[in-house]
């Protein structure tokens, strides 16, 4: 797990996602206006999602372009470019910058998720999945267990519990086999709980590796597009990605699918796909809502920055950046879930589960 002290989408910049990368600039230079040019301009031509996130590009260049001359310094400069793209309140933009001077910065563009605000520590954090777990052994579970760093399973008489804790960091060979072992544990279940609450995302292909576990028979997944230049519908054709039923077995019985606003970027798409199966059932909070792969860039002083490039679609054509993937019963988790011993979310996917169970 990575730490909580570390935002998401910061971690992604020292550990980058898939995503574009911008042809490095033919010379290096400290000059303040130059780099806050390329900075803006960049952003004006990829970047996919202004109208919607409420931002009028130009008239930030207007406001902030005044604010840099040629002796803003590189503290000063950094604190510009982070008030100019705040308002974007988008986890994917992220900007690092390393000055000549020692002058060192991170800024993220997320507002913090409401998970956050209750659970604002990685103790805390931890504690709530604990408290998960012991829920679930009052309800007959054993003991949880890791399969490698992706996945944290246990299992009652009836019922099997999945936590998938990224989406990235195992091969696709090592992840099929963890697979493999799972779902053999869980062969002859009635029911199966999937928690992706507080999962920092990763990669497409791996989202579409374990959800392939879960398929009935080939689907729509997602459609996507990539922005292409600086006018608002200036964005590539449409791609389509398909899901299908993957591995020696799949688990096509009634599944929860346990999501909240720190289910981020792959996470968000995993419950995107998920949600297209006539079996699986969403309790929590919506997802966070940043889909896109990260456009990852260099200015010319070498401070690395990332944005949302590409529009992701459900398979009706629906874009839910921004929104996240809405739940089909929410259930949301408080600090006092702490004292009070007992985690709501999965308390109302245990009764979902039940329910469904009876009616066979």
């Amino acid at each position: 797990m990575k730490t909580y002290l570390l935002s998401f989408a910061l971690i992604l910049l020292l550990f980058p996602m898939q995503g574009g990368h911008a042809k490095p600039g033919k010379k290096q230079t400290n000059d303040p206006e130059a780099n806050f040019e390329q900075l803006w301009q960049t952003f004006n031509k990829r970047y996919a999602f202004f109208k919607l996130r409420n931002v009028d590009w130009a008239q930030q260049y207007k406001i902030f372009r005044p604010k840099v001359t040629k002796d803003t310094t590189e503290k000063e400069l950094f604190g510009i470019f982070c008030e100019m793209l705040a308002p974007l309140k988008d986890g994917h933009v992220n900007l690092k910058a390393k000055g000549a001077d020692g002058f060192k910065g991170k800024f993220n563009a997320e507002d913090t998720p409401h998970f956050y605000k209750e659970f604002t520590s990685q103790r805390l954090v931890d504690e709530l999945f604990a408290l998960s777990e012991k829920n679930l052994s009052q309800k007959g579970f054993g003991a949880a267990k890791d399969d490698t760093i992706l996945f944290r399973y246990a299992q009652s008489d009836t019922l099997g519990y999945l936590r998938v804790l990224e989406f990235e960091g195992l091969s696709k060979k090592k992840a099929d086999k963890a697979l493999d072992r799972i779902l053999d544990a869980f062969d002859g279940l009635d029911g199966l709980i999937v928690d992706i609450r507080d999962n920092p995302g990763g990669t497409d292909a791996m989202v579409y590796q374990i959800a392939g576990r879960f398929v009935d028979k080939e689907r729509v997944g997602h459609h996507r597009r990539t922005k292409t230049g600086p006018g608002e519908e200036e964005f590539s054709e449409v791609k389509t990605r398909m899901m299908k039923p993957l591995g020696k077995k799949q688990f096509t019985k009634p599944i929860v699918l346990l999501t909240n606003d720190t289910s981020f970027s792959a996470a968000d798409v995993f419950s995107m796909v998920m949600k297209e199966l006539p079996h699986v059932h969403v309790i929590g909070d919506h997802t966070n809502g940043i889909f896109s792969n990260m456009f990852e860039a260099k200015l010319p002083n070498g401070w690395k920055y990332t944005f949302s490039f590409q529009r992701y679609y459900s398979a009706a054509m629906v874009c839910f950046e921004a929104k996240g993937i809405p739940v089909h019963q929410e259930a949301l988790n408080r600090k006092e879930d702490l004292d009070k011993g007992v985690d709501p979310v999965i308390r109302a996917a245990l009764e979902h589960l039940a329910k469904q169970t009876q009616k066979k």
